[in-house]
């Protein structure tokens, strides 16, 4: 059935109240994991829902904690808890084998999802994934914003997308924990990666870096002159779809 406007609510076992949108329908479905500090209601979320809806497929978009409509402040997140919001989320809404389509950060999340509960996925389609991003933003700092995330415990980041963004001590400590990129990644299902040429956000040589240091069966990675970070163009769209197709046979 097609979505309503207000969202329903999941309660997860560490106490946060995640909103979410559902559509029932046939296996296996589709998870859409969003970026930081992005929310449910974004283009890509909500083509990807009419166009499962229309396909008779189920699926599934959610906010983390701190974002969007759900519970809690975002700079008291990071990217431990927003994986244990994807799984509780998968576990609790959704039934059998999933295909995740992972944004941006979500991209991360979802390789966390495939390392810690294998079984519950079909497939992968990440878009402009992020791995361990939080080493390329301590990486970045100046010396200056360094010197303050330590005597104050967060630092205020400019955004294109809106406020500039609380970037906390603990989310770039807790990053560390939480690399992919570190430990072996076996992905052994159907995977493909989506990547922009023209993205400033995330670079051609993260989604290079990802598809030499997973292992699976079926890895391919595309890449698309000139697409950007948002990856919402029809044309782009159109490709995320192609890949769930290619993912679930």
């Amino acid at each position: 059935m097609p979505p309503t406007d207000s969202p329903e609510y999941l309660d997860t076992p560490e106490g946060r109240r995640l909103a979410y949108h559902r559509t029932v329908g046939t296996g296996p479905g589709v998870v859409f994991l969003g970026g930081f500090a992005s929310d449910m209601t974004g283009t890509k979320a909500q083509h990807l829902q009419a166009w499962a809806a229309a396909e008779g497929r189920g699926f599934l978009r959610f906010d983390y904690s701190g974002h969007g409509a759900s519970s809690g402040r975002f700079e008291d997140g990071c990217i431990g808890d927003w994986a244990a919001d994807a799984r509780a989320a998968i576990t609790a809404l959704t039934d059998g084998p999933q295909v995740l389509v992972g944004s941006s950060m979500g991209g991360w999340i979802s390789l966390l999802i495939a390392r810690d509960m294998p079984q519950r996925l079909a497939g992968l389609v990440t878009i402009a994934a992020a791995p361990d991003f939080t080493d390329g933003m301590w990486d970045g700092f100046t010396d200056e914003q360094r010197a303050e995330v330590r005597a104050a415990g967060q630092v205020a980041l400019p955004s294109d997308y809106g406020a500039p963004l609380p970037v906390t001590l603990r989310m770039i400590e807790e990053g560390r924990a939480n690399r992919v990129l570190d430990r072996p990644l076996p992905l052994p299902f159907p995977v493909r990666f989506l990547q922009g040429t023209a993205d400033v956000e995330v670079s051609v040589d993260t989604a290079l870096r990802l598809l030499s240091h997973a292992d699976g069966p079926d890895l391919r990675l595309t890449l698309v002159k000139g697409a950007e970070h948002r990856f919402s163009a029809p044309e782009c769209l159109a490709l995320v779809e192609a890949a769930i197709g290619e993912v679930t046979g």
